[in-house]
C-alpha cells in the first residue's frame, strides 16, 4: 500500500485496467459483469471501478450486478476484502458479490484451472492479470494459462508487467545484474521525485517491496519452497498473448488521458 502512495506505477496499471473494463463493459451492454481477479490481495484496485459504474448508471434501469471472482492464496485475506467491497458498493447502491477463490499456488490454477469458477453466458467477462503472469514457472505455463483464459471468451484481458527483461540468462550472473541495474534504476528515479530517501514511506518499500524483488531478480534459481518469477520484456509478453489467441486492443482516449494525468499529479515538473 505505501507503494500504491508514493509511486503512480500500481495505480497507472489499476486506472488503466479498470478503464479497458469499463470500455468492454459499455460495448456489450450486458446487465452483468463477471470479473476473474487473479490476484484480488487487498483489493484496492476495485473500489474506483466500482464509484465509476455507479456514477455512470442510467437512473432509468439502474447499475449493473457486478460479481468478482477474488483469487488469493490467504483466504483470510480475500474474506476481508470481500467484505469491504461489498460495504462500498452498499453505499453506492450498486448489486455486488464477491467469491474467494483459494489458491494456494499459482501452479494449481495452471494444472486445474477451472477450479472454483462460476461462468454465466448472459455476464460480460473480463480476467484481470495485474501482476500475476510473472508468477507461472516459466513459458510452458504462461502458454497453458493464457489458452484457458481465452477459452472462456471474455471481452477482455487485462495484462500489467513490469517490463524488465530478466529471463534467458539464468546461469550468466552479470547478464542478469545488468537487466536488474537498467530496470531498477528507472524505478528508483521515479522514487526520488516522490519521495525522500530517507523517509519511513520510502524505507518500507524498498525493503519489503524493491529490496526482495531484486533478490528474485538476481537468484539463479528459486530458495526451497518458492516459485520462481521470471521478468519479461513488452514484446515477449505481447508475443505470448497473441500466441494464445489474444488480440490487442487500443487504449480510449480518456484512458490515455487519465494516465497523462497520474503522472502529472506525481510529477508535475516532469
Amino acid at each position: 500500500l505505501a507503494y500504491n502512495q508514493i509511486a503512480p506505477f500500481l495505480r497507472f496499471a489499476h486506472l488503466t485496467a479498470n478503464q479497458a473494463i469499463l470500455d468492454a463493459a459499455a460495448s456489450g451492454g450486458a446487465r452483468r459483469l463477471h470479473i476473474i481477479d487473479l490476484d484480488a490481495a487487498h483489493g484496492v484496485q476495485w473500489p474506483p471501478l466500482l464509484q465509476a459504474i455507479a456514477d455512470r448508471a442510467d437512473p432509468a434501469v439502474g447499475p449493473p450486478e457486478v460479481r468478482i471472482t477474488g483469487a488469493g492464496p490467504d483466504r483470510d485475506v480475500l474474506l476481508r476484502t470481500g467484505d469491504r467491497l461489498r460495504a462500498f458498493a452498499s453505499s453506492l447502491k450498486l448489486p455486488f458479490r464477491f467469491h474467494p477463490l483459494l489458491l494456494p499456488c499459482t501452479a494449481q490454477l495452471a494444472a486445474d484451472p477451472a477450479t472454483g469458477l462460476d461462468l454465466h453466458p448472459d455476464e460480460t467477462l473480463a480476467v484481470n492479470c495485474v501482476l500475476f503472469l510473472h508468477r507461472l514457472r516459466g513459458e510452458g505455463e504462461v502458454a497453458t494459462f493464457l489458452k484457458w483464459v481465452k477459452s472462456m471468451n471474455p471481452a477482455v484481458v487485462t495484462i500489467a508487467e513490469k517490463e524488465a527483461s530478466s529471463d534467458g540468462c539464468p546461469d550468466d550472473l552479470p547478464r542478469r545484474v545488468a537487466a536488474a541495474m537498467g530496470y531498477y534504476s528507472a524505478v528508483f528515479d521515479a522514487l526520488e521525485a516522490t519521495a525522500p530517501p530517507g523517509s519511513a514511506d520510502r524505507l518500507l518499500v524498498e525493503s519489503e517491496v524493491l529490496g526482495r524483488e531484486i533478490d528474485a531478480a538476481l537468484a539463479a534459481a528459486p530458495a526451497p519452497g518458492r516459485v520462481g518469477e521470471h521478468s519479461w520484456g513488452f514484446e515477449a509478453w505481447a508475443s505470448a498473448a497473441r500466441a494464445a489467441g489474444l488480440s490487442p486492443r487500443p487504449l480510449s482516449a480518456f484512458a490515455v488521458s487519465q494516465a497523462r494525468l497520474l503522472l502529472r499529479l506525481h510529477y508535475p515538473s516532469e
